[in-house]
């Protein structure tokens, strides 16, 4: 037991302060990002290299459904190898016992990555990144609802009802005493993240009833997606201890904003260190003008992957502070492409279409790979656009159909992303999809049953 115990992280050991461990949670993200795997005695967990699930976890639907996305040998299960990434090793403080949750990555019996596991997705992007000598850096945005408990679908999503009594009010961005509402879910949000060695760069309110943003310093874009994976669970759970719920749905409230994953990035030079975006004098440099210009030819391909439900497309509405297009302008938040105001060393381009509803894994993946292909193959960005960017025409899918039409046609990005990740991929939400639409809303009851 000591020999694993004594090479966890620092954050980790901080956390059991020499107390026993009493499980270890061995979890893998599935193709939605939630955490599937298995719960096992420390004793055991010290004893074993690797666990096995069935392939299968990555070809169910949000509903439990499946695609058929098995391949050539049919629905056979096989078993995969998971084995841990012990540096992923962090506290699950809202337990009970003393509990360790590890990341888990996926081989095949022959122990080559599988390919739709949407953590080695995102590892073989960053590769790609690497072997022409740069680093991708990533700084994620989170921002969420908390919301009254709703354990009946057919009813309205609510504001929860703040520490004053009353339901979080709407219009309050970025206000203090709207923060204080929801100060004790906050406090275990800042517990947890303490107790699991994450850092926090703010909380800020949001312009929704009771919806919050949390922002995360700038890193490692495996590092990051490993931490919203893990910081959708904390939330979650810390959301529960206070008799309400937090969702990370899209547009959960038809009234209010929605709840974007804005994503920075950047990309260093491997060698020198230095921000290949800014030149020597700090102007912009052609890797900059290529990055955009790959987001905005190759984004709309993977929206399907970016906006990967049917209520994504929700949140695509003119005016309410979520992007219509792929326009870049420099501090511009009516852009779907910002570039924020930065000193040379920190320039970054913003990628502000995707949603807080998307895997970190494939979102993070498929954002580096349309700015990968765009700075590998000189791909030139449009004239900067200046004014409001809402005043212009759509250029993004609008519904979860056709995003899937312009995926499935993206060989380029396929490439990149992996062929059998594109192709379960497709099939899974192309399944999911067709469950949704076999389900009758209360719009279609209330208008058409007497009227057409």
């Amino acid at each position: 037991m000591a020999d694993w115990t004594e090479k966890l992280p620092e954050p980790a050991l901080a956390y059991l302060d020499g107390r026993r461990v009493d499980e270890v949670e061995c979890i893998v993200s599935d193709l939605p990002g939630i955490a599937r795997g298995k719960a096992v005695p420390a004793a055991k967990f010290a004893r074993q290299d690797y666990f096995h699930l069935p392939d299968s976890i990555f070809y169910q639907t949000i509903t439990g459904d499946w695609g058929e996305a098995a391949g050539e040998d049919g629905f056979i299960e096989r078993d995969m190898i998971l084995r841990p990434d012990m540096s992923t090793a962090t506290a699950a403080p809202w337990t009970a016992d003393m509990t360790i949750q590890v990341i888990h990555d996926a081989f095949d019996r022959n122990g080559e990555p599988i390919g739709c596991s949407p953590r080695n997705v995102l590892k073989r992007v960053v590769e790609l990144y690497r072997k022409e000598g740069w680093e991708p850096v990533v700084a994620p945005e989170m921002e969420f609802y908390l919301v009254a408990r709703n354990i009946d679908p057919a009813k309205k999503i609510e504001p929860m009802m703040g520490r004053s009594g009353r339901p979080a009010a709407a219009r309050q961005a970025y206000s203090m005493t709207a923060v204080d509402e929801f100060g004790p879910v906050i406090d275990d949000i800042y517990d947890f993240a303490e107790a699991q060695g994450f850092e926090i760069d703010g909380i800020t309110q949001e312009g929704g009833a009771g919806q919050l943003e949390i922002n995360l310093r700038h890193g490692d874009p495996l590092l990051l997606a490993d931490e919203v994976f893990y910081f959708k669970r904390l939330i979650r759970e810390a959301a529960l201890r206070h008799d309400c719920f937090a969702t990370f749905m899209a547009k959960p409230i038809a009234d209010e904003p929605g709840s974007a994953m804005h994503i920075h990035h950047s990309v260093v030079d491997s060698e020198t260190g230095k921000n290949i975006f800014a030149g020597p004098a700090g102007g912009d440099t052609d890797a900059f003008f290529h990055f955009i210009g790959g987001l905005q030819k190759y984004l709309p391909s993977v929206i399907a992957v970016l906006a990967p439900y049917v209520n994504s497309y929700r949140r695509y509405v003119r005016g309410t502070a979520a992007p219509i297009n792929l326009e870049w302008g420099r501090d511009n938040r009516t852009t779907g492409i910002r570039i924020p105001l930065s000193s040379p060393a920190a320039r970054r381009v913003e990628n502000r279409l995707t949603g807080m509803d998307a895997n970190p894994y494939l979102a993070f993946a498929a954002s580096l790979a349309a700015g990968y292909i765009g700075m590998t193959q000189n791909v030139r960005a449009e004239p900067q656009f200046r004014g409001d960017a809402y005043e212009t025409d759509e250029s993004i899918p609008r519904d979860f159909g056709t995003a899937l039409d312009l995926f499935d046609e993206a060989k380029e990005m396929h490439a990149v992303l992996g062929e059998d990740f594109a192709r379960v991929y497709s099939i899974v939400k192309r399944t999911e999809y067709e469950e949704f639409l076999g389900v009758i809303s209360p719009w279609e009851r209330e208008h058409l049953l007497l009227n057409v």
